[in-house]
C-alpha cells in the first residue's frame, strides 16, 4: 500500500479525534507533568493521546468528552465479567463492610484455590499473587530451585508479564536477569537447535511458553507443537510452565491445557486477569513435589511474601466469579461466541490485508500480506503495517468500538450478540471506505 496515503488517511482521523476530544487531551497535558508521557501502563498510550474514561458500565465505556463505547478490549482479557457486574460488586461491598485487610488467613483464599483447581487439575497446589507477572517471577523462581539450574528457555515475541517481554531475538533491557535461551514459537526445531548444546540441555531449569502467544499478536499454537514441548522438557529434565494467564478463558474455563491430554499437561502453570474478579490477581502452581518447596511447615521452605496476595476482595470476588457466573457452561459459550465471530471476520476480509488471528474469545487484526493460516510466529508478520492498524484503531474510536491500538480484542461476557454484529458491520464499512488502501491485490501490485 501507499504509506504516504495512509499517512494522510490517518492524519484527517487524528485531527478529527483531536477535535472530538478537547477534555481528554487536557487531562492528558496534565498528567504529563507528574508522569512520563502522562502514562504509568506503557500500553495504554497511543498517538496523538489517549481517552480518559470517567466510567463503565455492563459491556461500555463513557469517555470524559460524552462519547460512548463498544468495549472490546475487555482489559486485555481481565474485564472478561463487564463492568461492575452485581454479583461481583456485591460480593466486594460485602467483603469491605467485613474488613479490607486482615493479615491472616480466611476461608476464601481456601475456596478460590479449591475452584481453580478443579478447572486446572494439573494444578495440584497453587499460590496466589498479585499479577501475571509476579506468578511468573515465582514460577521460574521454583522452577530453578526444584532442577537446580539456571537457563530460562522461551520465545521471540513473548510475553509473561512486565519483567519478561522477549522480541526480535532479546530479552528486554527491564527483564529480571535470568540467562535466557530464545526458541522461535511454532518452531520445534528452533528448541533442538538449543537443546541439542549440552551445557543449555545440562542447566535449562525451565520452558515457558504462552499455549497461545498473546501479546505479540494472538497466535495459537500449530499442531503438535505443545505435544513437543512436553517431550523436549521431560527429555532434558526441565519444568515445562504454560504461561495461561490469558488463555485460563478458554473452553470450559481451563484453558488450552484442558484439550491436551493428561500426558502433555505443564508441570506448572501460571495464571491471573479475570480470576480475581477483576481485582489485581495472579497465581502459579503445578505439582506437588514442586509446589510443597514453599509449604512454610517444613525446613528451609523458600519464601513467597505479598501483602495483598490474599487480599479480601480480591479472594471473595474471584470466589463469586467462579461460582456463580463464569460457569463452564458459559465459558464454552464465551469461546464458540469468540471462534464465530473471528471466522466472521476472517471471511468479510478475505482479499485484503486485514487478517484476523485469535483463539476462542481473544483475536487480533493485522494488516499483512501473510495469510492467515501462514501466521505461526511474530516473525510472520513482518511486514505488519502499523500505520493502517493506526487509521483502523481511530476509524473504530469514532464508530464507538473500543480495541486496542494494536489490534487485540478480548471478549466479555457483558457483550451482547447485536454489538458483536455491529461490530461486524463497522469493519465491513472500514474495508470498503479504505478499499484502495486495504486491496491485497493493490498491495501485491505495488512491491
Amino acid at each position: 500500500m501507499s504509506s504516504a496515503n495512509a499517512s494522510a488517511v490517518y492524519d484527517k482521523l487524528a485531527s478529527n479525534f483531536t477535535a472530538r476530544n478537547a477534555r481528554s487531551k487536557r487531562i492528558h497535558d496534565a498528567a504529563i507533568k507528574s508522569l512520563p508521557g502522562g502514562n504509568t501502563r506503557s500500553v495504554l498510550y497511543y498517538e496523538p493521546f489517549p481517552l480518559s474514561i470517567k466510567r463503565a458500565e455492563g459491556s461500555n465505556l463513557f469517555d470524559v468528552d460524552g462519547h460512548d463505547y463498544v468495549d472490546l478490549l475487555g482489559e486485555y482479557t481481565a474485564g472478561l465479567y463487564g463492568h461492575s457486574e452485581p454479583l461481583i460488586i456485591n460480593a466486594i461491598t460485602e467483603a469491605a463492610k467485613r474488613g479490607i485487610n486482615f493479615g491472616s488467613q480466611h476461608e476464601d483464599e481456601g475456596k478460590l484455590a479449591e475452584l481453580v483447581k478443579q478447572r486446572f487439575p494439573s494444578m495440584e497446589l497453587i499460590r496466589f499473587t498479585n499479577s501475571g507477572t509476579e506468578a511468573t517471577l515465582m514460577a521460574l523462581s521454583a522452577a530453578k530451585a526444584y532442577t537446580d539450574r539456571s537457563k530460562i528457555l522461551v520465545f521471540d515475541g513473548g510475553y509473561h508479564g512486565g519483567a519478561f517481554t522477549f522480541k526480535n531475538g532479546k530479552s528486554s533491557v527491564v527483564n529480571a536477569p535470568h540467562d535466557y535461551l530464545i526458541a522461535r514459537y511454532n518452531d520445534l526445531p528452533s528448541v533442538y537447535a538449543l537443546l541439542d548444546d549440552d551445557a543449555n540441555r545440562q542447566q535449562v531449569a525451565a520452558i515457558i511458553v504462552e499455549p497461545m502467544m498473546g501479546s505479540s499478536g494472538a497466535i495459537p499454537p500449530v499442531a503438535k507443537f505443545l505435544e513437543g514441548m512436553r517431550h523436549l522438557a521431560t527429555a532434558a529434565g526441565a519444568v515445562l510452565i504454560f504461561d495461561e494467564v490469558m488463555t485460563s478463558r478458554m473452553h470450559a474455563g481451563g484453558g488450552i491445557q484442558s484439550q491436551l491430554s493428561a500426558s502433555i499437561r505443564p508441570d506448572m502453570t501460571t495464571l491471573g486477569k479475570y480470576i480475581g474478579g477483576g481485582m489485581s490477581f495472579g497465581a502459579f502452581g503445578g505439582k506437588r513435589e514442586i509446589m510443597e518447596l514453599f509449604d512454610p511447615r517444613k525446613p528451609n521452605a523458600l519464601s513467597h511474601a505479598g501483602t495483598f496476595n490474599n487480599n479480601v476482595l480480591t479472594m471473595s470476588a474471584g470466589r463469586v466469579g467462579l461460582e456463580q457466573i463464569f460457569t463452564p457452561e458459559r465459558a464454552s459459550q464465551l469461546h464458540a461466541r469468540g471462534d464465530k465471530l473471528r471466522k466472521t471476520l476472517q471471511d468479510v476480509s478475505r482479499g485484503t490485508l486485514m487478517k484476523v488471528t485469535g483463539y476462542g474469545s481473544i483475536l487480533c487484526f493485522h494488516w499483512s500480506a501473510t495469510e492467515v493460516e501462514d501466521i505461526k510466529s511474530p516473525q510472520d508478520l513482518k511486514d505488519d503495517d502499523k500505520t493502517l492498524g493506526d487509521v483502523f484503531h481511530l476509524y473504530l474510536l469514532d464508530r464507538g468500538f473500543y480495541i486496542a491500538r494494536r489490534g487485540f480484542v478480548a471478549l466479555s461476557l457483558a457483550l451482547t450478540e447485536a454489538q458483536l454484529d455491529g461490530f461486524v458491520a463497522v469493519v465491513r464499512d472500514f474495508l470498503r471506505a479504505h478499499e484502495q488502501l486495504v486491496s491485497l491485490q493493490g498491495s501485491k501490485a505495488r512491491l
